[in-house]
């Protein structure tokens, strides 16, 4: 549990501003290290803007039942990241082609590839996009990242009016 008021508004802030700085992370590796990303990579850059887009009326209004409704939400999306994170490692690593996979139908879809090709296109498959830093894969780094912001999801969630 948050003990202070001081805490809560970290914890809440950490939520939009961690994920962002997740993204900015992913299009340095990309446009300065050129680390092209693959569908589920792009996938997870999208859970991240989202999650810093669904924690910003917990940070903003300071009422229990949106803060707990941020909270959840933060949650849920986290859920989905270290999904994204633990499939990309263990399954689309190993595989040649992304197409047409949930991640690939999910960007498309959106179209998100077409209107922010900067951001949410894809350039490289899964395997060649497996990548490491620090001898530790990328999709082990967004899980990490993934994993610590659902914790403070449910830190911010469990904290009394």
């Amino acid at each position: 549990m948050i003990r202070s008021r001081g805490l809560m508004l970290a914890a809440l802030l950490a939520t939009v501003l961690v994920p962002l700085a997740a993204v900015t992370a992913a299009l340095v590796s990309q446009y300065a290290f050129d680390m092209q990303p693959c569908p589920w990579c792009v996938l997870q850059r999208l859970l991240f803007v989202v999650m810093a887009l669904v924690a910003l009326p917990g940070l903003l209004v300071n009422r229990v039942g949106v803060r707990r409704a941020s909270a959840a939400g933060v949650l849920t999306l986290a859920l989905c990241g270290m999904a994204a994170a633990l499939w990309q490692h263990f399954v689309a690593a190993s595989s040649t082609s992304c197409n047409l996979t949930l991640a690939d139908r999910i960007i498309s879809t959106l179209g998100l590839d077409e209107s922010a090709p900067q951001v949410f296109a894809a350039y490289a498959s899964c395997a060649d996009a497996a990548a490491n830093m620090a001898g530790v894969p990328y999709a082990f780094w967004s899980l990490a990242v993934f994993a610590l912001l659902g914790l403070v999801a449910v830190a911010v969630w469990r904290q009394p009016a």
